[in-house]
């Protein structure tokens, strides 16, 4: 990040501002909502801000800028017409460490005033960095249509209490657990509709009882097979919410971007013939946190329970008596074939799909060959990259055509997504030219025939 985000203490902050036009106007408009002395110093000056003089909100001196106007300043916003003043505020607001803004002049500005939703005390701020404005306003108008005015309310209801709440439960993790089901329950709702005398009394008494106690609960995640916007809104949440997240080899930086900023990350990915945490290991790993008291968000690429090993860690999970959750991702068969324009299944081509994986817990590939090698059938191999030529051997002795079509679909629904195709004959001389990597999936049959001209990612 070349801006950083920062919310400034404006108690006892003293701002000057160059300049009285209607651009100066807005940037006083913008601190009028803060605590901070506003001073003014230009030759002249706009209704606007005339009428914040006339009304007491600002101090205003009917002059041409001098250098003891830095005095005492932490901030300075430049907004005149004249760039050589401009930029001799500039240099001599950073000159003393003081920063400064010279408005619509990037290259002058140590800082930039962001687009703002205001629901004081929850405000939240956004920035383009200054290169894209339009794209700004948009981003700020879509935030204005989500947020509520009223959440403004349950900013106050929750300062209220805050200190309270913190006496009565000592853990933060209690706190934290505390307010998040207060933010997600009744009470927030009678806030929000004015109830605030029921809220605080039904506040007062979940304090009182036991319900704050910390109870772990882990949470089986999809987390789709790339892309960040494919993500379930029910996958967003509790990844927002817990406390520790246990990821693997396929949850991309993007997703994991999306996580709680404070949570603890602990990586058990696998690659190739190598597991940097047996799985044994895992599932303890996630019974302990959660009997720890933590919330564990076991984040899983495409869907926990296809080919995800889901199953063998929930079945720990009941063993201990733990609580968990499984929520579905989209998994990589599915994500893979629609961004590569391969329909798993089609009246013309496939009446039946099945999905099969290319590894087993051996090392070996010892399939039902016979009962893939159906015609009318789509077949999605997960994890058969190594095992390519195996499969391309077995289905061409058990009854499929040498020219079946066949597909590789190389990190799925990503920009880097690569999709190559061919028949048993060539497939694999195909994939060494191409040099295709892990994470890759083989979609078998008749549909692949569609992909080119169903095709419709290009991420190039």
């Amino acid at each position: 990040m070349q801006y950083f985000p920062i919310f400034l203490d404006t108690t006892d902050l003293n701002c000057l501002v160059v300049g009285a036009g209607e651009v100066a106007a807005r940037k006083i408009e913008l601190l009028l909502k803060t605590h901070a002395t506003i001073n003014v110093v230009a030759p002249w000056a706009c209704d606007t801000v005339l009428r914040f003089v006339e009304e007491g909100k600002v101090k205003f001196e009917k002059r041409l800028y001098e250098t003891q106007d830095l005095s005492q300043k932490q901030l300075v916003f430049v907004a005149t017409d004249d760039s050589l003043v401009n930029a001799q505020v500039h240099a001599q607001a950073k000159a003393q460490n003081i920063l400064v803004n010279v408005v619509d002049n990037i290259p002058l500005c140590q800082f930039i005033t962001p687009s703002i939703v205001d629901r004081s005390p929850i405000v939240i701020a956004i920035s383009s960095g200054g290169v894209a404005p339009v794209l700004l306003r948009y981003l700020r108008q879509k935030l204005e249509s989500l947020i509520p005015q009223k959440v403004s309310l349950l900013g106050q209801f929750s300062e209220k209490f805050r200190e309270l709440v913190k006496q009565k439960l000592s853990s933060v993790t209690a706190r934290r657990f505390f307010w998040e089901d207060v933010l997600d329950g009744d009470i927030a709702e009678d806030v929000l509709v004015g109830n605030n005398e029921q809220a605080e009394r039904k506040l007062l008494s979940k304090l009182d009882s036991d319900d704050s106690k910390i109870k772990g609960e882990v949470y089986l995640v999809g987390a789709g097979p790339g892309d960040p916007d494919l993500l379930t809104f029910r996958a967003l949440r509790l990844m927002q919410k817990a406390d520790v997240v246990v990821y693997d080899r396929l949850v991309s930086s993007e997703i994991l971007e999306l996580v709680r900023r404070d949570a603890e990350k602990i990586y058990v990915g696998k690659a190739k013939s190598k597991h940097t945490v047996p799985q044994e290991e895992i599932n303890e790993l996630l019974a302990s946190e959660a009997l720890a008291g933590k919330r564990v968000v076991r984040l899983k690429g495409g869907d926990p329970f296809i080919f995800g090993r889901g199953g063998e860690e929930i079945e720990t999970l009941v063993e201990k008596g733990i609580s968990f959750q499984v929520v579905p991702g989209i998994t990589a068969a599915s994500g893979a074939a629609s961004y590569a324009g391969i329909p798993l299944t089609h009246r013309d081509h496939a009446k039946s799909v099945v999905f099969a994986t290319g590894h087993l817990r051996d090392n070996t590939i010892n399939l039902n060959w016979k009962g893939l090698a159906q015609a009318d059938q789509t077949i999605v191999f997960y994890m058969g990259l190594t095992g390519l030529a195996i499969i391309c051997e077995e289905l061409v002795k058990h009854g499929l055509p040498t020219t079946t079509p066949i597909a590789m679909v190389q990190s799925a629904t990503t920009p880097q997504q690569k999709v190559i195709t061919g028949t048993f004959m060539d497939i694999q001389a195909k994939a060494e030219a191409a040099g295709i990597q892990p994470p890759a999936l083989i979609i078998v049959g008749s549909v692949v025939s569609l992909h080119e001209k169903l095709n419709w990612f290009n991420p190039r």
